[in-house]
């Protein structure tokens, strides 16, 4: 029996599930969630901050010693410079401003990711390295995104949508110039590398290097540090070697090595 004619009747009918399908795959993918966390945050910065104030600089590539780094957002204004880390995520978010890896919870499944504090921190170092301004005028701000809910204290700088705009006003000692906020926008627009296509693959290829690196670490189960290859000096498993935690005594995990 050919089969065919069917075939050709159900692909006629059918064919807009072929770029449903795709469009549906595309909004789910980390690609498209953080591209519309980071429009959602552009958007509430435009509307709520006034632009005469504060200049806005988006998707800021900027060079370093081991490659590159990029900033989502950047507000310069006479009250400082606020490096902005968006975060579009759903689920119970569970934290604190020491743990190198945070913890998000969906239903069971548990998953770890790096401290948006930490990785902002890294941002701000850039910039303070190519800034004629103190570092005490440069604030990190990490914003939500998403259907999530912080299930333990975070810091203040560490908030959803709504939260980010307050956070900012919150800061309202005039801490820069007119003239220093014109040479801070004037050395990040000079010193940023071109977006395209290009910067951004060579990012991400830096990005992927990095990951692959820390996956060669092993994370201490209590409190995510560091863990570290350790002899056993007393008791019958001396000479022994075991992983334990980088952050002894404070934290006193350890674990076999297998």
């Amino acid at each position: 029996m050919d089969v065919t004619p069917i075939i050709s009747q159900l692909f006629s009918t059918l064919w807009y599930l072929i770029p449903l399908a795709l469009l549906v795959g595309l909004f789910k993918s980390p690609w498209f969630k953080g591209v519309f966390g980071e429009f959602q945050v552009n958007l509430l910065l435009k509307l709520f901050l006034p632009k005469d104030t504060y200049h806005l600089l988006k998707n800021v590539t900027l060079p370093t010693d081991d490659g590159t780094t990029q900033i989502d957002h950047i507000l310069v204004s006479k009250y400082g410079v606020f490096v902005i880390e968006t975060k579009n995520m759903k689920g119970w978010i569970f934290g604190s401003s020491n743990q190198k890896q945070w913890t998000q919870k969906i239903f069971k499944h548990s998953n770890k990711f790096q401290n948006p504090t930490h990785q902002n921190y890294k941002h701000l170092k850039t910039l303070e390295s190519c800034l004629n301004i103190d570092f005490e005028s440069i604030f990190s701000v990490i914003v939500f995104i998403g259907d999530s809910t912080f299930k333990t204290d975070m810091p203040n700088n560490v908030t959803y949508a709504g939260g980010c705009i307050k956070y900012i006003k919150s800061k309202n000692t005039a801490l820069l110039t007119q003239e220093q906020v014109f040479e801070v926008v004037s050395i990040i627009q000079g010193g940023r590398l071109k977006p395209s296509v290009k910067t951004n693959r060579e990012h991400v290829a830096h990005v992927k290097a990095i990951i692959e690196s820390k996956e060669n670490e092993k994370p201490c189960p209590k409190c995510g540090s560091k863990m570290i290859l350790r002899e056993s000096k007393r008791g019958v498993n001396v000479g022994n070697q075991f992983w334990g935690c980088s952050s002894f005594p404070k934290c006193r995990a350890m674990t076999k090595i297998t």
